[in-house]
């Protein structure tokens, strides 16, 4: 076995191609932002400022993944397949990145921004309270909504994103494999 043999992929029959990988990110990514919408709208779990920038990456990366599942099954190896699947791979290293960085900001390792996390200023006067109400808003990204398995929503966004974005790399790396 030489350097190149470890440098270049494997063209074993049965390994999982391109076009699967992407299929999978596009499934896997549709039922992470579904599943937060089930938990927001029949579980009452309601999502901060954060929470929802954190879905951007999944609202794009889903139909996008499909996309590249589709060109993948017909080129599996060519220039634009290795370039979608690296796309998808960034995409969700920025989820990872947004979910970290909140995963953070819940356990007060750092400041989250001032709109969701600052101190609330008490009202000098009643419309000045009722302007605030109008103004405030109440969903805090500096505290936990929901833990499961002793990790936040936000913790378990970075751990999903980093896997889609390991498995769309490991995507477009299987495109460089030679056909047998």
């Amino acid at each position: 076995m030489s350097v190149s043999d470890l440098a270049s992929p494997p063209s074993t029959a049965g390994a999982v191609t391109p076009a699967q990988t992407a299929a999978v990110v596009a499934v896997a990514a549709a039922a992470t932002v579904g599943g937060a919408l089930v938990l927001e709208h029949f579980f009452g779990v309601k999502p901060c400022e954060l929470c929802l920038v954190e879905r951007i990456p999944y609202y794009v990366g889903a139909p996008f993944a499909l996309l590249a599942a589709v060109i993948a099954a017909r080129r599996p190896r060519n220039l634009f397949t290795t370039a979608l699947l690296a796309s998808l791979a960034l995409l969700f290293l920025v989820g990872f990145g947004m979910g970290a960085y909140h995963a953070g900001v819940e356990w007060k390792l750092w400041a989250g921004p001032q709109g969701c996390t600052g101190p609330i200023a008490k009202p000098a006067a009643m419309g000045d309270f009722l302007q605030q109400l109008q103004t405030t808003k109440v969903i805090r990204c500096d505290e936990v909504a929901m833990r499961i398995f002793g990790l936040s929503l936000a913790a378990w966004n970075a751990v999903i994103s980093l896997g889609l974005s390991a498995l769309a790399a490991y995507g477009a790396w299987r495109t460089r494999a030679r056909a047998a």
